[in-house]
């Protein structure tokens, strides 16, 4: 369990968003007939063990109850990562298989993981057909289970170590085809790890545990305090969680402010800028850039153009070229720009570094820093393509929009020298793509020379 940044990435974000909003909404087909069949599969496999396996510990009711008690308290600590989450339960679990009667520990499992979900259902933190789904999540419990009836190691003892290996290993197998099962999805395999390391880590303390225990049961119950201890830690990582998963949203909303602001200001810059955000976006999916890249394009098309407050309206609306004068005073908006989101800071300050270098070109030949290729961030060359393609294919108050067929050629002409050949590459094809609707003028105008082009 690592600790949590200032803010996730976007990726985990994402996922972690998702689990959430899996949990509260109810089931679908799927999910409620394989819930149904993997809780009812399970049932018949553990009253299977149960009834025929005899057990090498006569059982105490106040015992089982206890447990399970602690069992239910241990289900509801839980640390979220990503699709999933931790639960550390094995601390309690592995002292019920050799302190109560083996074969009654799943149907025990099961019924302390029911109750769980019924309390979150209650609270509202989960549908209520969940609880469903609590019975499938005990399958886990029933490989260790029957390894150790198999092997003759239902008693606490340090000879039965290899088949207490054994049931552990049992018990990650069927914990991983389960989950990645359910989850369909290779990142998923990340999460499995994650409970993989966990379990791992718990499970020797509660064979200590169960061990120190075997002449007096009860006294494993004193794992209590650890159990309390692993609950303020995932409270404090829950609150982190929040805390992050709100500043993330608090910089969306900063942003999408700082656009409305714009737009104010500038009606035809706010619009331009939801164009350019719109095709940046398919460009990076097109390019097969991480979550964090895709979060970072987005929010520097969406504020390439912000230090446009700062330039005189004389200078934004002029029909006609810039004198040069003029033109010194534009090409400031990118350092204006940039200087704006540093006072915000976190992560709309690296988005920034977006926003300055977004007229950059390829070539070297941009502003403000001369920056040239590959140093230039790959999010400002995704802006930079999409901006001059949108700024062409708009009117604006100095010339009419150029057919598209026209932009097309005016970006295969000017890659490798205004813009990443690359990114002009996955440009034109989201372009050519039937499923991308965007709003482009067709009207047809006079070609422009490459110095008239001008997306500042």
């Amino acid at each position: 369990m690592t600790a949590t940044p200032e803010h996730l990435d976007a990726g985990t974000e994402r996922r972690i968003g998702e689990a959430f909003a899996r949990r509260e909404h109810r089931l679908d087909v799927r999910e409620r007939v394989e819930g149904m069949a993997l809780g009812g599969a399970f049932l018949v496999a553990a009253l299977v063990l149960a009834v025929t396996a005899d057990a090498a510990r006569p059982g105490s009711p106040l015992l089982a109850l206890a447990f399970t008690a602690l069992f239910t308290v241990a289900a509801r600590i839980e640390f979220v990562i990503g699709d999933g989450r931790v639960v550390p339960t094995q601390v309690v679990f592995v002292p019920m298989l050799l302190l109560l009667p083996t074969p009654l520990v799943p149907l025990l499992v099961a019924a302390a993981l029911v109750a769980s979900t019924a309390v979150d259902a209650v609270r509202g933190k989960a549908a209520p057909e969940r609880v469903l789904l609590a019975v499938a999540d005990a399958w886990y419990s029933l490989a260790p289970a029957t390894v150790l009836v198999v092997a003759h190691a239902q008693l606490p003892a340090w000879a039965h170590s290899p088949a207490y290996a054994a049931a552990f290993v049992a018990q990650l197998a069927v914990d991983a085809a389960l989950t990645l099962a359910w989850l369909r999805s290779v990142v998923a395999l990340r999460e499995v790890i994650v409970v993989w390391r966990v379990d791992a880590l718990l499970a020797p303390i509660g064979l200590l545990a169960a061990v120190a225990a075997a002449d007096a049961p009860y006294a494993a119950l004193l794992v209590l305090p650890l159990v309390s201890l692993l609950a303020i830690f995932a409270r404090e990582r829950e609150a982190r969680i929040a805390h992050s998963l709100e500043l993330g949203r608090a910089y969306r909303g900063t942003a999408l402010l700082l656009r409305d602001l714009l737009e104010e200001d500038d009606e035809y810059t706010g619009h331009h800028t939801e164009g350019v955000v719109e095709l940046s976006a398919a460009v990076a999916r097109r390019l097969g850039v991480d979550e964090d890249l895709q979060r970072e394009t987005e929010l520097g098309a969406l504020l390439h153009d912000i230090g446009k407050i700062h330039i005189p309206d004389a200078i934004i609306n002029k029909p006609g070229k810039l004198d040069e004068d003029e033109w010194a005073i534009m090409k400031t908006h990118t350092v204006e720009g940039q200087k704006m989101l540093d006072q915000v800071g976190g992560l709309l300050g690296s988005v920034g570094l977006v926003v300055r270098a977004s007229h950059e070109r390829y070539d070297g030949g941009g502003y403000p820093d001369g920056l040239a290729g590959e140093a230039i961030p790959l999010s400002a060359r995704i802006v930079s393509a999409c901006d001059a393609f949108d700024a062409m294919t708009t009117t604006r108050s100095y010339r009419k929009a150029m057919a598209v067929s026209v932009a097309v050629q005016e970006l295969r002409d000017n890659a490798g020298t205004q813009f990443d050949p690359g990114v002009v590459e996955a440009l034109l094809a989201v372009i050519g793509d039937p499923g991308w609707e965007a709003s482009l003028s067709e009207a047809p105008a006079p070609a422009l020379s490459r110095a008239a082009v001008r997306s500042a």
